[in-house]
């Protein structure tokens, strides 16, 4: 499906970390017809106010990056929120964009889909075959239902809506709460502060042992750009760099870019989550797609943004 640059494209969740990379990327694109609202001017859980919005605006492109995200800690804490939140905003969006004739409509799951134990590097088969991280169960199982809920109109409807799971994700705009973020930001921020506090340890929540696969969300962005011209089925497909990093190696890189002197040590009382988790990327390689950012270059860029912007 060839996209052109005068085509209606609506980015729900503009304001986070995928939604703004999207943004840029559609801007710099040349892409003249791009619709927003953040959160006061329109609540995705509100269906009433989804069904208003989809009326008046018509858009032909939806990329739905909106969601309440967090990391362990957050999940663990808040499944409710987690859970019932996703699902409304999901349902409230996906139903719309059928009902008001969307031509395609690109929903972003996460990695998190997959079982616990799935087997390394995670193909797109594994979904539903087995039991999910505890720790974001809530998170996974809406996910799981937005992925079914875009299958469900894909079969009954002949509706072209496709489901990407990115693995995790890094880059401007990320969450820095240290309570709520991620690995990756909340190790930028925690390295930051013991340097500027001339602290003589960083700890690190966990083992140390477990590892992951990051990709920068600029890479996303261009993957959904591509997916939206190249990939028409509702079968999910994942998006990452096929590499992974253990947590020791990740704090070791980013203790050297934010120019930290001191030792890591670990706090082995906190959850180390899901041993292992590399997508298997070949179905998207197959396509063409890969993803350009290195590690270490991603980071260094992701601590300039936030030496700006948060520090």
């Amino acid at each position: 499906m060839a996209l052109q640059k005068s085509d209606k494209i609506f980015v729900a969740g503009s304001r986070g970390l995928v939604g703004s990379a999207v943004l840029r990327r559609l801007a710099q694109d040349g892409f003249t017809r791009v619709v927003t609202r953040d959160r006061a001017e329109l609540d995705l859980r509100n269906a009433a106010a989804v069904v208003r919005f989809f009326g008046e605006e018509k858009p032909e492109f939806v990329i739905l990056a909106a969601a309440k995200v967090g990391g362990i800690k957050a999940n663990n804490d808040f499944p409710v929120e987690f859970l019932l939140e996703n699902v409304e905003m999901q349902n409230n969006v996906v139903r719309a964009a059928y009902e008001n004739g969307v031509r395609k409509l690109v929903f972003l799951g996460s990695s998190c889909i997959y079982p616990r134990l799935a087997s390394q590097p995670i193909p797109e088969s594994a979904l539903l075959t087995g039991p999910l991280e505890p720790t974001n169960e809530a998170y996974a199982i809406a996910k799981i239902a937005g992925i079914k809920l875009c299958q469900a109109y894909a079969r009954q409807h002949g509706a072209n809506f496709i489901s990407l799971m990115p693995t995790n994700l890094y880059g401007p705009n990320d969450n820095f709460d240290l309570l709520a973020s991620h690995v990756l930001p909340a190790l930028v921020r925690k390295a930051h502060i013991a340097k500027e506090g001339k602290a003589p340890e960083l700890v690190v929540w966990g083992s140390g042992q477990p590892r992951r696969e990051f990709l920068h969300v600029d890479d996303l962005a261009d993957a959904c750009l591509f997916l939206l011209e190249k990939y028409d089925s509702p079968e999910i497909i994942n998006v990452g760099c096929g590499e992974d990093i253990s947590i020791r190696e990740l704090a070791e890189l980013i203790r050297d870019i934010v120019g930290f002197k001191g030792k890591l040590a670990w706090d082995t009382t906190k959850p180390d989550g899901t041993p292992r988790k590399l997508l298997d990327v070949s179905k998207i390689h197959a396509l063409g797609w890969r993803h350009k950012i290195g590690l270490r270059d991603g980071i260094k860029r992701t601590y300039e943004w936030f030496l700006e912007n948060k520090a």
